[in-house]
């Protein structure tokens, strides 16, 4: 995005993994929500309804692309200069990290013959690097034409699903979480990924839950979504592009404090000082 010369810039947006959940992958497990457990937001619609997962999109979007319209980012593609090659698409899925390739495999599976199909070997060789080697000059322009296509639409959509909300929904409701905390997962692991290092979603759970017990485990969901956001900052820290937390504290943070666990609406928040509001 571009900014006024009079503003402070923006973090770089970075594409949020380094290693990616497969399917079916095992998931920092904790105990099954028990009656007894119940979540104070237990009478939340979950991030999976489809008006909340539209307000997940939404937010996420204001983040990550300084919208609140996230269906715009289909076309979305640059080399943002973090090491991972080119990023693209509604969730960052990038060229460098494995899931880009994921996604045009999928696009190949389902419309062979489809314009970033002879992109595939490319793909293969630069995933793990920052390389465009036989992806320029030409990809950028061919995905963008491709995401006018509604089946390169639905395979952003499904790999989103499959890799990201998905996984995120899954441990929120066996941690006993209400639609914000699905949500607090789900932009955690968009921006961390869930691989095994320090700061991806797995090991920032391990992280709260070093400090707090989630709804599922006996403990209060407004304590335990406080310590997770804690772990999420601290995580954020770890990397100079993510070094502001706006997303969290101006964000999540907010509807924490007004006790908005079933995120509903209105919904007022900032992302690195511009204001959104979803009515």
């Amino acid at each position: 995005m571009r900014h006024p010369s009079s503003e402070p810039a923006r973090p770089v947006r970075l594409s949020r993994r380094t290693v990616l959940a497969a399917v079916g992958a095992t998931l920092a497990t904790a105990p099954l929500l028990k009656p007894s457990h119940a979540s104070a937001a237990a009478g939340c619609a979950g991030l999976d309804d489809p008006a909340k997962k539209e307000i997940a999109m939404k937010l996420v979007s204001s983040a990550e692309n300084s919208s609140l319209d996230w269906k715009a980012q289909y076309k979305y593609i640059e080399d943002i200069g973090d090491g991972r090659g080119y990023t693209a698409g509604i969730i960052g899925f990038c060229s460098g990290t494995g899931d880009m390739l994921d996604l045009v495999q999928l696009y190949t599976d389902r419309k062979p013959g489809n314009v970033l199909a002879r992109y595939l070997p490319a793909l293969r060789q630069v995933n793990g690097s920052d390389s465009h080697d036989g992806l320029d000059p030409n990809f950028p322009r061919d995905w963008r034409k491709a995401a006018q296509d509604s089946a390169f639409q639905q395979a952003q959509n499904d790999e989103r699903d499959r890799v990201y909300f998905n996984p995120a929904l899954q441990q929120g409701r066996t941690d006993g979480l209400g639609t914000l905390g699905q949500f607090a997962y789900y932009d955690a692991i968009v921006m961390h990924g869930d691989g095994d290092d320090s700061t991806s979603f797995r090991n920032i759970r391990k992280r709260a839950l070093r400090s707090a017990k989630p709804p599922a485990q006996g403990g209060s969901e407004v304590t335990y979504l406080g310590a997770f956001l804690d772990a999420r900052v601290w995580a954020m820290k770890q990397e100079e592009a993510h070094s502001d937390t706006s997303r969290v504290d101006t964000e999540q943070r907010v509807f924490l404090r007004n006790g908005n666990l079933c995120l509903s609406t209105p919904l007022n928040w900032q992302v690195y000082g511009d204001s959104y509001h979803i009515g």
